[in-house]
């Protein structure tokens, strides 16, 4: 799914004066401009319809129809997860009910995640890893599971990645990157204090930076060069991430096995060269 609003906001900064005004008022009218036709916007931006036709194409849409359809939907998975109330873990439920609940959640979970995905930005984010020639992942508490995941994913086919256990040892990492490296910080709510530090730090090295959060505008995917978004639906009394964690273990699953995929038959030698034997007992 092309996300319109993230789009635009990518794009402000290089957008002309008159696109400007333009992107300005859909995004402080989403839900307004989802139903105006081209000429409608046209007038309300004092602008006209070639140039909103150009803004559309500069950001990957075909043409304004295309532009409106994608708002559509991005309002309707807000307000979908505005209104979907799933029943939250209680104290009375049995282990069937917990079974049940935690299962659907968590199903719920990977299929809202995948809406959010653009095919492009993994592409991106892929060939930026290939690449690079540091891939270095940030993250504390559960995300720190996720980014170990990432580690011995991509340690098997010959992608050395840096993960530290404490987060002063991943800033101490992050002030050593460069133009060349890459950082992926994991995130759920995307404003964990330690992990804003270490964004930082990354971009002022001027290294790309990747960004998994939930779904919504935080302080980390604003500093992200490229955005990929899980769904943001987790439990009310959440002690520990559970559905967050498991699509950010889908999204780690994705990018490894895109990066496979597009380096298909050196992946293959190097993964049976590196594959651990067993000795059956």
């Amino acid at each position: 799914m092309k996300i319109a609003t993230i789009r635009l906001k990518e794009f402000y900064g290089q957008a002309t004066i008159t696109e400007k005004e333009i992107i300005s008022y859909i995004l402080a009218n989403p839900e307004e401009t989802s139903k105006l036709t081209i000429y409608q916007l046209a007038e309300r931006t004092f602008s006209s319809p070639a140039s909103i036709i150009r803004l559309c194409k500069k950001n990957k849409f075909n043409g304004y129809k295309e532009f409106s359809k994608s708002l559509l939907f991005e309002l309707a998975v807000r307000e979908n997860y505005k209104n979907k109330r799933m029943a939250d873990v209680t104290k009375i439920d049995s282990v069937k009910e917990i079974v049940e609940k935690v299962t659907n959640k968590n199903i719920l979970s990977l299929e809202e995640t995948e809406s959010l995905l653009e095919y492009d930005v993994i592409d991106a984010c892929v060939k930026s890893i290939y690449r690079c020639e540091k891939l270095v992942l940030f993250g504390i508490g559960a995300s720190l599971i996720v980014a170990k995941d990432a580690q011995l994913k991509f340690t098997r086919i010959n992608k050395m990645v840096y993960v530290a256990e404490d987060w002063h040892t991943q800033l101490l990492i992050a002030k050593n990157m460069g133009v060349q490296d890459v950082g992926i910080v994991i995130s759920y709510s995307g404003e964990t204090d330690e992990m804003i530090q270490c964004a930082k730090t990354v971009k002022e090295n001027q290294a790309k930076l990747i960004s998994i959060t939930k779904y919504g505008d935080t302080t980390i995917s604003d500093m992200a060069d490229y955005r990929l978004f899980v769904a943001a639906n987790e439990y009310a009394f959440r002690s520990g991430a559970m559905s967050s964690r498991i699509s950010q273990l889908n999204l780690i699953d994705i990018l490894y096995t895109t990066y496979v995929n597009m380096h298909y038959e050196k992946s293959i030698e190097i993964l049976g060269k590196n594959l651990i034997k067993k000795e059956s007992h």
